[in-house]
């Protein structure tokens, strides 16, 4: 399992983070060493002039008058045990630190506690340090202290807080402006990968950044003239063929009557190779200029199947489900379903199935097209789907081998998916869905 993260934007936050944290450690043992110790020396010293001061005037051992009249001198007050409960003792906590410094510089063993309630003689007092000496264990002194209090250590816990949330912040924001563009740049990618040509990046960020950019946006636009001149080939190609196979089908038309065999077979040769200009064509087009509309994808199949119901041959079954409305490029679709329709009849069988259904958990839209017939081995499954690299040591198939590779890229340019897998019984599926994104009103 990995802890760290993947991203340059995750790691480098990470990482500033780390840094931050150390620094504050640093820092607040810094100030802890150099100015919070100090005064709690100071301050363990003053109780133990003030412990030394008890044991010099003999009040561990004095009766109350002398005692009171001692605090009225100094504001320490020297308690019995069952005394001092009453007056805060059961409240206090034991500070072990104190408790060692403070024996230390007495010289015996003090036990030192502290409490938050003020004696009710001096309420100015936020805190009453009680020390009993290891010789009188039922005896405990009771000195109140005002300048020991939560406003010397919150400051500097309260600054630290806000450098760190800042700096987080601070990170958080500049780490961002940097790998913006990185995410930017990874959209226009996929883009580019499904055909599209995005509009030129903005060229922002760091240097490098900016070359990245502005070496994609170059390669973008050099993609695109190829496809451009490509396209102009294939219609000049196109036209240049189309032009010689009019003239054989017109010199074919002239053969006597008793070569019609000859010419039935040069007909039929104009008309594959015409099929196969037309693929050449539409895999050159790609449709990618077709507006993409609100449409019912089973009204596609259904008018798709009610024109091939004047083929008695044939047969279809269908099982559409309700589906939601997707935005499809329709012209596009119909060739992509059409394309299936054919595929499964003249490779398949005269029976086939078209199934459709919405998965409301993974918000996909399925079409299935399935043919009963010998299927196709395994390992030829993803090669099919490869220009010029179709079915043909599996089933036998003619044609250029553009079919599925253009079903492929209509699919992918409505950011879905098309496989083929054969079925357990009997048979090819062909499956694609589409992502559904329900509009929020």
């Amino acid at each position: 399992m990995r802890i760290t993260p993947k991203s340059a934007f995750g790691q480098t936050v990470l990482l500033i983070g780390v840094l931050l944290l150390i620094n504050q450690i640093v820092s607040y043992i810094s100030v802890t060493y150099y100015f919070i110790q100090p005064s709690y020396q100071q301050i363990n010293s003053l109780l133990a002039t003030q412990v030394k001061s008890v044991l010099a005037n003999d009040l561990l051992v004095s009766n109350q008058d002398t005692r009171t009249a001692y605090y009225k001198d100094t504001q320490v007050n020297v308690f019995d045990e069952s005394v001092a409960r009453k007056n805060g003792l059961d409240t206090a906590v034991y500070y072990g630190f104190m408790s060692s410094q403070i024996s230390e510089s007495i010289n015996q063993l003090a036990d030192v506690r502290i409490s938050t309630e003020s004696q009710a003689s001096d309420e100015s007092a936020p805190y009453t340090v009680w020390i009993s000496l290891n010789r009188y264990p039922d005896t405990w002194i009771s000195i109140p202290i005002s300048g020991l209090n939560e406003a010397n250590i919150s400051p500097l816990t309260m600054y630290l807080m806000v450098i760190g949330i800042l700096s987080v912040a601070g990170g958080w924001l500049f780490v961002g402006r940097m790998t913006r563009p990185l995410s930017a740049l990874q959209k226009a990618a996929i883009a580019v990968g499904k055909g599209e040509h995005p509009s030129p990046l903005p060229e922002q960020g760091s240097t490098e950044m900016i070359q990245v950019t502005r070496a994609f946006n170059r390669m973008n636009q050099g993609i695109k003239q190829l496809e451009t001149d490509r396209n102009v080939m294939t219609a000049g190609i196109s036209h240049d063929l189309r032009t010689p196979l009019t003239r054989i089908r017109l010199a074919s038309e002239m053969l006597p009557e008793d070569q019609d065999w000859i010419k039935d077979g040069i007909v039929n040769d104009i008309e594959d190779m015409n099929a196969i200009i037309d693929q050449f064509i539409d895999y050159a087009r790609y449709d990618t200029e077709e507006v993409t509309q609100e449409t019912d994808l089973n009204s596609i199949i259904a008018d798709l199947v009610q024109a091939r119901q004047l083929d008695e041959k044939h047969h279809i079954e269908l099982q559409l489900n309700s589906l939601p409305m997707l935005p499809l490029r329709r012209v596009a679709m119909k060739r992509v379903i059409d394309n299936l329709i054919e595929n499964a009849f003249k490779y398949g069988s005269d029976d086939i199935a078209i199934s459709s259904f919405y998965n409301r958990h993974e918000k996909r839209v399925y079409c299935k097209v399935r043919d009963f017939g010998q299927g196709i081995p395994h390992a030829d499954l993803d090669n099919v789907f490869l220009p010029f690299a179709q079915g043909d040591k599996a089933r036998n198939s003619s044609g250029s081998g553009l079919g599925l590779a253009i079903i492929r890229r209509i699919i992918e340019a409505h950011h879905g998916e098309v496989s083929l897998r054969n079925h357990p019984q009997q048979g090819l599926v062909a499956e694609f869905f589409i992502p559904f994104s329900p509009v929020k009103g």
